[in-house]
């Protein structure tokens, strides 16, 4: 497996794996709810590539996008040495590595480019993902009660965080 910077050739792909990251059920969007086009995400990938402290990242097998990770800091001063964090991976890839290999390749390239904290948030209830980032240095700093509102239920999320 190969972790690397995006291209706008990878752009098709890409929205494949979002969507069915999407039809998890616990990423920011319901399924089926927004509607990527790989256009779009060609111009997101060239846009990103342009910033020194953001980045597109793709986990590759063969030919094969498995996952991706968007790392997004920020322009003002006083926030600019950190950066968000949103990580998807393809339901046939889950639970083989992908997503350990691309936050461990996200740290070594954010301390690379001078981040020094990386932060994240996930539904509570989505214990697979906040057991990978705990084992990947993250510690919850919050709970958004009533974050996000799915299928009638208020759901809380965690504010986790991990300092370089």
């Amino acid at each position: 497996m190969e972790i690397r910077e995006a291209t706008a050739c990878d752009a098709e792909q890409i929205v494949k794996v979002i969507a069915n990251a999407e039809e998890s059920g616990f990423m920011l969007f319901s399924p089926g709810e927004r509607q990527v086009n790989v256009e779009g995400m060609a111009k997101r990938i060239d846009n990103m590539n342009r910033q020194q402290k953001s980045a597109f990242l793709v986990a590759q097998e063969d030919s094969t996008i498995l996952g991706y990770m968007v790392v997004q800091d920020d322009v003002p001063q006083r926030i600019a040495h950190r950066a968000y964090l949103v990580i998807g991976v393809h339901s046939d890839s889950r639970g083989k590595g992908v997503g350990k290999a691309l936050f461990n390749f996200a740290t070594h390239w954010a301390k690379e480019v001078g981040l020094h904290r990386l932060e994240l948030t996930v539904l509570v209830k989505n214990t697979v993902a906040v057991q990978l980032y705990k084992k990947m240095g993250f510690e919850v700093e919050g709970v958004k009660k009533h974050s996000l509102y799915i299928d009638g239920q208020y759901e809380d999320e965690y504010y986790m965080a991990k300092l370089l």
